[in-house]
């Protein structure tokens, strides 16, 4: 397995691009370019904000970049290390050891509690299962009297609540977030905002989906997708 193309940019002996995508293409049947030959660097401590109407291709990017999606054509170097160059089972590795998620669908498991979701992240990986942990969180996002309870039971504002105090529990050093705040009303939706930037201090990095003015004010960058190209 080849090791991947280090880059050149060190901040003592840290890579500080986290993220950096080589004219990233993604074609979908009948050649219709969901990505078209994206390049892109996203750095340590930044929040990225993507944005643009409906199809312009902004969860096939975050797919790709996320190693959830394999580029028809380019490349993304993660860490140092060029995801064509793994096999799954190293690309599901790394986004279990390295990558926090928010989904618009919020893929919440039915038959676990709440807090058992949001401890998930910690059971799949090498980390020990801290069930206060998870309670604080959940508390941050005003969830707590709603921890032992299944999914089934929460609205989707709280379903979205969950799956944002998920996407960190394990600290992972980027979080890709579809609409993190779609359902939620604005007090919540600045609970979320804050957990979420609080975790991007310093090395880790926070991209985000996003139609939410508010959302993209946070951002330090806020990238425009029109028919899978970047155009500002």
């Amino acid at each position: 397995m080849r090791s991947g193309r280090r880059l050149r940019h060190h901040r003592r002996g840290v890579l500080i691009n986290l993220i950096e995508a080589r004219k990233l293409t993604k074609l979908f049947p009948g050649g219709v370019a969901a990505v078209n030959s994206i390049n892109l660097v996203i750095s340590r401590g930044e929040h990225i904000a993507i944005s643009g109407a409906s199809g312009s291709g902004k969860s096939t990017l975050l797919s790709l970049l996320a190693a959830l999606d394999i580029a028809s054509s380019g490349d993304v170097i993660f860490d140092g290390v060029s995801l064509n160059s793994l096999p799954e089972s190293a690309r599901a590795r790394l986004r279990r050891e390295k990558i926090g998620f928010v989904f618009q669908a919020f893929h919440l498991v039915p038959s676990l509690t709440v807090l058992e979701n949001v401890c998930l992240p910690l059971a799949l990986g090498t980390h020990v299962i801290d069930e206060n942990a998870g309670l604080a969180l959940l508390e941050r996002v005003g969830l707590a009297h709603r921890a032992r309870v299944f999914p089934g039971t929460l609205s989707g504002g709280e379903r979205q609540r969950a799956a944002v105090a998920r996407s960190v529990i394990n600290d992972p050093v980027v979080i890709f977030a579809d609409e993190p705040t779609g359902n939620l009303d604005s007090a919540s939706g600045r609970a979320v905002l804050d957990l979420l930037d609080e975790h991007t201090a310093g090395d880790r990095a926070l991209i985000t989906v996003t139609h939410d003015p508010e959302v993209a004010a946070r951002a330090q960058r806020r990238i425009f997708l029109q028919d899978g190209a970047i155009v500002s």
